[in-house]
């Protein structure tokens, strides 16, 4: 039987994912934070919410960076919401917060006065919005391009390398609403929280094999 670990620093909404992965498999899930059982699993999940700098300090507390590194190189390996903020560079929330830096770019601010046309956006964006697909990937596999998923952030990436980014989402602005590259894939939105496109694209990530 094949093995998930969904990544525990204290900081993600485990139990909604990992029930989200159950549903979904026939897959051992674990929520864990112990470094070998993570090493040891076959896929990696990186869910994440609240605030970066927190959840940064919380992964160096539990002597998760470096085994973060390494699983993402070699087995497939999926970042949710601030998960996926966690692998860029470095974010400007908190004053400026230095990240895992496995995707080139930033996470930046929507800032107070952020306009769609004459519509004034509230931040947070919270709520469902549409996701173009940017990349042919596997984890879009049986989802049509312009899906509507489930997003909660204040902060947006901007990514370095547009050939990294699988999907994008405007409010406001343009942002990645996914990456990918190797092994890895990340979602700015919630898949656990996006009902039957959210629980397909979590079927695709059980499935793959990592390569595409």
């Amino acid at each position: 039987m094949q093995t998930i670990a969904v990544i525990d620093y204290g900081m993600g909404n485990l139990h909604s994912v990992g029930k989200a992965l159950e549903h979904v498999s026939s897959a051992r899930v674990q929520i864990t934070s112990d470094p070998q059982v993570i090493r040891d699993a076959d896929r990696i999940v990186l869910p994440g919410v609240g605030a970066i700098r927190d959840c940064m300090a919380e992964m160096a507390r539990h002597q998760l960076l470096d085994v973060i590194r390494e699983v993402s190189n070699d087995r497939p390996f999926l970042g949710i919401c601030v998960g996926m903020q966690a692998l860029l560079d470095s974010s400007e929330e908190n004053g400026g917060v230095d990240c895992l830096g496995l995707f080139p770019g930033r996470v930046r601010a929507f800032g107070p006065t952020l306009y769609q046309g004459e519509q004034h956006l509230k931040v947070p964006h919270m709520g469902w919005n549409t996701v173009e697909q940017r990349l042919p990937h596997p984890l879009w596999h049986n989802i049509a391009d312009h899906t509507r998923f489930y997003f909660v952030h204040s902060y947006y990436v901007e990514a370095d390398n547009s050939r990294q980014v699988a999907g994008s989402c405007q409010y406001g602005v343009e942002f990645a609403a996914a990456l990918a590259d190797g092994a890895r894939f990340a979602v700015q939105f919630h898949p656990e929280k996006s009902h039957t496109h959210g629980l397909q694209l979590l079927q695709n990530f059980v499935a793959w094999d990592g390569r595409w």
